[in-house]
């Protein structure tokens, strides 16, 4: 009968808290302290936000089903955020440090 047997699953307190908040969400019975909470897991552990990412925006099979034949499939998994070149960030810094020492007009001018 062993092999009748549930798997362990190992959790930590943080994805326990988690599924336990989320199923009071779900119920309706979720305060506005324990909502507070469940926002904060979501945004501290990264795993769990990867997985509440994944289960909120991603669509699965009906969505490659519903593509125009043109169109490429959208990629399954969202991509991380790229991060800014050094050459980017200085460029995005100097326009704005000109944009709000310069009055608009002027500042089309020196482009």
């Amino acid at each position: 009968m062993s092999y009748l047997r549930k798997k362990l699953e190992r959790r930590t307190f943080s994805q326990d808290r988690y599924y336990i908040l989320i199923k009071r969400q779900r119920a309706g019975k979720a305060t506005f302290n324990e909502l507070t909470e469940l926002d904060e897991i979501v945004n501290r552990v990264p795993d769990i936000r990867e997985k509440v990412i994944i289960e909120n925006f991603y669509t699965g099979e009906e969505n490659e089903q519903n593509t125009m034949p043109g169109n490429p499939p959208v990629s399954s998994k969202p991509e991380p955020p790229r991060r800014k070149s050094l050459v980017d960030a200085l460029r995005s810094f100097f326009h704005r440090f000109l944009e709000t020492f310069i009055p608009a007009r002027e500042f089309t001018a020196l482009y």
